[in-house]
Order: C-alpha cells, then sequence, then structure tokens
C-alpha cells in the first residue's frame, strides 16, 4: 500500500468510473447528484486516515479530481457531505466512510459494527444522525491498475444451442479438494487449480456460473447467531472481486483464473446481484450508496421517502428508472466483461432491472441499453425471471437476446419423476423446450435445471420430503415448504439396499431427462458426486461441510453415476437434434419431429398426455439429416412395463443406449427384444435405430 501524496487535487475527467490511473497520477469520480461536497481520504500504510482532500469539481452529478503523484496501492474512501433528512429520501452523513462503488479492490472483508448506522437514538427514521466515525471499521477502497489489455485472448465462444452451464461456489468447490493446495482453497487462485479445472472439464460442461463474488456483507441476524452469508447475495461493491476470495489481494488473479478456464475451452459466468444492496433497510448500515445519495440510487416509498420500496426482499431495491443506477451497473459489467474477460452474466432477481415505474416492462430503459451496448450485446445474459415485488413472476416475458431460469421445468421434471398426477404431460411439454413459455424466442431462451443452489441438493431431491433448516436458527420455518420431494420411503441417510438404488436411479431419471430436452441445460456443482446437504434446502448460512462438495469417491455407485453424468453431456453433444434451437417441427424435409406414444406404440396427442392417471409414455426422435432416430421409454409408475416398440423405417435394430434401472443395480442393461422392451419401475430406457451414438458402457466399464 503506498503513502499517500501531498496533492493538492486537480479538477480531472469525469468519463472514467471510480480511479483510474493515468500517466502521473490517479483520476476519481463518484456521482452525486444532491452533495454538497465530496472529500477524497486517504489512507497511510498504518491503516490511519492521514489526508483528506475535497475532489474540486462538478459535472452534471458527478465530483471528479485528479491526484498527481498517485499510484496503484492507494488506500482510500469518501465522507461525502449533504443533508441529513429521512422525510426527504436524503441520508448525507460526513462522519461514515464510504466504500467507492466503482472501487477496484478492497483492503479486507466487511465486518459489521454499530458505528457504521448512519442514525442516533436508535430510530432509523428520525432525522438525528449519528456522528461516530466509522472509518476504523469500513474496508478501505485500493488503486488498481488493471486494464483491458488488447488484443484479448480468444474466448470459447460457445452458441447457446451447445451450451452446458455448471453452477458452481467458488469457496465451496475448493474447500476439501484434495487436489488444491490448502493455502488456496476457498480462493480465486485455488479455483484455476488444474485439478479443480480438470474436473470440470471432464464433465463435458461449457461454462462454469459462478455465485457471487462481489464483495458482500453478513447481515445482522446472521451475525447474532454466529452465521455467515456464504451465498454472497448481499453485496456493497460492484467492481471488485470479494476480498476474502483473493489469497494474493491482488485482482489480478481474478482475470488469470477466467484465462485458465478459456484454456480448457470453458467460458466464465458471474451470478450477479445489483438488485440491492448489504446497505438493507432504514436499519441498515451507511456502508456506500445511502451515504453517496440515498435519494438517487435507491427506490423510496413516495409517500414516505424515509422508507425504501422493497423488491428485493432484502430491505431495499436499487432504482432502475434513474440514468446513474444503470451507468452504475452497466460500467460494472463493461468492466468484467472486458477487463475481467467473463463470458456473461445471470442476473439475481432480474424482474426488478425490468421494472420503470415500479411496473415490469420488456421494453424497460436497461434492457434497451443493455441491446445497444457493443460489448454487452455480445455476452451472455441469463435472467433468474422473478423478484418479491408485485406481479414479480414474469418467466417468459424478457426480451430477445435474454435467457431465463425456467422455474416451471425444475418443478415439471421434479413432479413428474415423483409420480404425481399429470406429471407425464408436464414432462413431456418442458423436454419440447417449454413452447408454452418462449414460443416467440426458441428453446434456447429457456434454462432448464432441476436442482440449484436454492434449494435441495440431487441426493437431498431424493432422499427428503421435508426441509430440515434447523442449522440456520430460524425454526426450520426459512427456505421452501414446497421441494417436490420424494424420499423414496426413508426420511435422510439409510443403509436400505433398495432404497439406495430407487434412489440413485431416480437422480439419474432427473439428470437423464434435462440432458436430453431441448433448451439449456444447467447443473450444480457436485450432484455429479452425490453431494448432500443433510435435508437443509436454504443453506446460504452454512459456510461449512454443509455446503462444501466432498470430493471423496469410495462408493463404486457414486463412481458410476459420475462416469453417467460425464456420458450424458457427451451424448448430447453427439446428437445435434437434442440441441438444436429450434421446437421440434411436425416432419418436414428439413424439421426435428418429436412424437409422443403410449405403452402400445399408439400416438398421444396433448391432451392424452395431460391425462392425470398416464404414468408412462414413450418418446421418438426423428431427426432431419443423418442422426439415427432416438426413442425414450419412460416408466413414471412403481412397476415394470412393457412398451411396444414402433417401426423403424430404416430397418436398424434398436440399440439400448442406456436404462436407469441397469445402472442403479450395476450391471450391463438388456438389449431390446422386438417387439417389445421391459422398462422396469421408476425408470428411463433410451435407445437408438442403427450407429452412431455412444452407449453407456462405451468407454464408461467399470
Amino acid at each position: 500500500m503506498s503513502q499517500h501524496p501531498p496533492g493538492p487535487l486537480v479538477p480531472g475527467n469525469p468519463e472514467l468510473p471510480g480511479a483510474a490511473v493515468l500517466e502521473g497520477g490517479v483520476n476519481f469520480t463518484l456521482f452525486s447528484r444532491h452533495a454538497e461536497a465530496v472529500e477524497l481520504c486517504l489512507f497511510d500504510r498504518s491503516g490511519r486516515e492521514g489526508a483528506r482532500h475535497r475532489l474540486p469539481a462538478e459535472q452534471g452529478g458527478i465530483w471528479h479530481g485528479f491526484l498527481p503523484g498517485a499510484g496503484p496501492g492507494l488506500a482510500y474512501g469518501y465522507r461525502v457531505h449533504g443533508p441529513y433528512e429521512p422525510s426527504r429520501g436524503h441520508r448525507f452523513n460526513p462522519s461514515k466512510m464510504l466504500v467507492d462503488p466503482c472501487a477496484r479492490a478492497l483492503s479486507a472483508r466487511f465486518r459489521p459494527h454499530p458505528s457504521l448506522m448512519g442514525y442516533a437514538e436508535g430510530d432509523p427514521l428520525a432525522a438525528v444522525p449519528d456522528h461516530s466515525d466509522s472509518a476504523p471499521w469500513v474496508p478501505r477502497s485500493l488503486v488498481v491498475d488493471l486494464d483491458a489489455e488488447q488484443p484479448d485472448p480468444p474466448r470459447p465462444g460457445r452458441g447457446w444451442e451447445d451450451s452446458v452451464i455448471y453452477e458452481l461456489h467458488l469457496a465451496g468447490a475448493t474447500a476439501l479438494h484434495p487436489g488444491v493446495p490448502e493455502r488456496l482453497r476457498r480462493r480465486v487462485e485455488g479455483l484455476a487449480s488444474p485439478a479443480l479445472i480438470e474436473h470440470v472439464r471432464s464433465l463435458g460442461v461449457t461454462a462454469v456460473e459462478l455465485l457471487p463474488v462481489y464483495p458482500f456483507a453478513d447481515e445482522p441476524h446472521l451475525v447474532e447467531r454466529g452465521l455467515t452469508n456464504y451465498w454472497g447475495y448481499n453485496p456493497y461493491c460492484f467492481y471488485a472481486p470479494e476480498p476474502s476470495y483473493l489469497a494474493s489481494g491482488d485482482p489480478h488473479v481474478f482475470r488469470q483464473m477466467v484465462r485458465a478456464f478459456h484454456e480448457a475451452g470453458i467460458e466464465v459466468l458471474l451470478d450477479v446481484v445489483y438488485n440491492h444492496t448489504a446497505e438493507g433497510p432504514a436499519a441498515g448500515p451507511t456502508l456506500s450508496l445511502r451515504g453517496i445519495d440515498n435519494r438517487t440510487y435507491y427506490r423510496l416509498d413516495p409517500d414516505d421517502p424515509a422508507r425504501y420500496e422493497d423488491h428485493s426482499g432484502c430491505g431495499n431495491s436499487l432504482d432502475f428508472d434513474e440514468p446513474a443506477v444503470r451507468r452504475l451497473v452497466a460500467g460494472s459489467l463493461r468492466y468484467w466483461s472486458e477487463v475481467m474477460e467473463v463470458d456473461g452474466f445471470r442476473f439475481d432477481l432480474a424482474a426488478s432491472h425490468g421494472r420503470t415505474g415500479g411496473v415490469f416492462s420488456p421494453d424497460a430503459p436497461f434492457f434497451r441499453e443493455l441491446a445497444a451496448d457493443p460489448v454487452l450485446s455480445g455476452r451472455k445474459l441469463i435472467a433468474e425471471p422473478w423478484d418479491n415485488g408485485p406481479e414479480g413472476f414474469r418467466l417468459g416475458m424478457f426480451p430477445r437476446g435474454w435467457r431465463e431460469w425456467n422455474s416451471r421445468y425444475r418443478d415439471g421434471v421434479r413432479s413428474a419423476w415423483r409420480g404425481d398426477p399429470g406429471g407425464a404431460g408436464a414432462l413431456a411439454v418442458r423436454m419440447e423446450g417449454s413452447p408454452d413459455i418462449f414460443a416467440r424466442r426458441g428453446p434456447s431462451a429457456s434454462v432448464n435445471y432441476v436442482t440449484a443452489h436454492d434449494g435441495f441438493t440431487l441426493n437431498d431431491l431424493v432422499s427428503y420430503k421435508r426441509r430440515h433448516n434447523h442449522a440456520n436458527g430460524e425454526g426450520n420455518r426459512d427456505g421452501h415448504k414446497h421441494t417436490l420431494s420424494w424420499n423414496c420411503g426413508v426420511e435422510g441417510p439409510t443403509t436400505d439396499a433398495g432404497i439406495r438404488r430407487l434412489r440413485l436411479r431416480q437422480r439419474a431419471n432427473m439428470m437423464a431427462t434435462l440432458l436430453l430436452s431441448r433448451g439449456v441445460p444447467m447443473l450444480l456443482a457436485g450432484d455429479e458426486l452425490g453431494r448432500t446437504q443433510r435435508g437443509n434446502n436454504n443453506a446460504y448460512c452454512q459456510d461449512n461441510e454443509v455446503s462444501w462438495i466432498s470430493w471423496e469417491m469410495e462408493d463404486p455407485a457414486e463412481q458410476r453415476f459420475l462416469r453417467f453424468i460425464r456420458y450424458l453431456v457427451g451424448l448430447r453433444a453427439s446428437c445435434p437434434p437434442l440441441r438444436r434451437d429450434a421446437f421440434y417441427g411436425e416432419g418436414g424435409p428439413e424439421e426435428d419431429r418429436i412424437t409422443w406414444l403410449d405403452t402400445a406404440g399408439r400416438f398421444l396427442g396433448v391432451g392424452e398426455r395431460r391425462k392425470r392417471d398416464r404414468r408412462c409414455l414413450a418418446w421418438l426422435l426423428e431427426p432431419a439429416g443423418d442422426s439415427p432416430p432416438v426413442l425414450g421409454l419412460v416408466n413414471l409408475s412403481p412397476e415394470g412395463t412393457d412398451f411396444r416398440l414402433p417401426e423403424n423405417g430404416e430397418g436398424a435394430v434398436w440399440r439400448v443406449l442406456f436404462d436407469t434401472l441397469a445402472l442403479s443395480e450395476g450391471r450391463p442393461p438388456e438389449g431390446a427384444k422386438p417387439p417389445l422392451k421391459r422398462v422396469g419401475p421408476h425408470a428411463l430406457v433410451v435407445m437408438a435405430a442403427g450407429g452412431g451414438l455412444p452407449e453407456f458402457g462405451e468407454g464408461h466399464a467399470e
């Protein structure tokens, strides 16, 4: 960390966000439309605040200054002067040190402290500020010389139709990995270790989607219980990596990690949180945007501006009607895209970004600006298509160019394999790419998933009927109640061999369904390894073995399941009709056709598929081009069932590619014996006519 230079500041360049290293010094900017003055505070090597300089110029709400002689390593923060009038939405308080929302690096992880509260007398709505100095408790913003390099190294450039996403937590993936050096575990550098990247590459996935990596804060109620915000969905700075994720403290290593994945042919996507910040409700800390310009950055209650509109469920909502907010977010996205070289973003509670006047619109200004941006329009953009505000569930309503987490896919597949009435019809429409939702945009608009960080793991989905979140300290009231899970007969772990085989089969059924569906599949890291959270379906605060991935693979059944996941991803890659970004046609010369059949081989219309008592159905994929026909036999019932095999016009024999019953029992699948094929209870058999597609067992033998 460099010593602060003497100054003085001179007017700078208002166009450069944050602290930008230029020839001869550093340029500082901060947007605050309602501020009366902005002080740049500099810290010496001991961490003491050694100097304050007023930014000398303001242009259109952008305060700016150039500090000659300054350079990388300089530690700084801001004190912003203005009215403290909560009733008018203003919460300026120069006693509070503020983090630069555009800082490229921070000195330390956030730790809560009473001095961070901007209000006095315990009343955040009263017009009485707290004058205690928060500087000793606020992470320092750090000047970093990290710019885009030209020319950019090549990116994998995967098309959506070829994408398979792997969602993982940076710390949880590396905390117990035996191939990651201990000092690098839970760190960006550990994620870049060859052992971890090789595992991801061996799965055949094309992209990792990292849970939030921006600096985040622990909520007060977690601190009181001795817990932490493990997932990280509580940010307060949009440019820097979380300090505790950097072993070296140098943000350059993040770009090096991205490049390591790129060299393995794997894209890197970031789960980003711009719907709210860690400053929370009025009773929360004054850490950054609240003290910079509360009225500009946040949506306030128009009837009582001392209070916040809360579409996030976390206490506040950023105001995307405000150009300054959109500029802050777009600048952050461009930085991670151009400088850190990431390939795309998944937007948490993305419906909040499309609210204009409080109402969601696919033509909202933020969406239009991203579509017009020459950099961001070329990146992968994924929406979590809902928030907690009025009419917040907006699945299928995002603009073209966006992909969306499809919760109806998740629920339909879970419900079907659990054996719920009407599940067969739901399974069919979801495997076709959800045309009922994405008819205007094609199947690749749907990000299909069965499990994600929020909810049960795949193993727990078939092992628990109820959530078991007692360790979270909320009386087991948190997390989703409607899990659509099935414990297969016993709640939690069991030594019963039959139940264990059934659970493995159910996991295989759902993963096979996912990877054979049109749309973009997403896997949850650790599901391929049998990871359990011990029935916790809201492990956001469990930074321990409950959430971390265990890499021990001593169970032969789990080793077999891992090979099966690799096989399924490879099967999808080798069969273009499974991946095409088009809905199945009606059998035209250049269209793939899918036909749904009953167990007797008769055609099933939509109404027949949707019957509540239908427990079995088959699908016949007749592809355009050279790919062989594919037949799937689905038995959602607890009894074995015979399926009549359709005639193959090419005269080729139906080959069994895999049988989830055989997989669960650790034996090779039995071949088809026309005209019938026996499918076991709760099982899926997939076959192909002729050659060209691999069978499970080819290169996957014990």
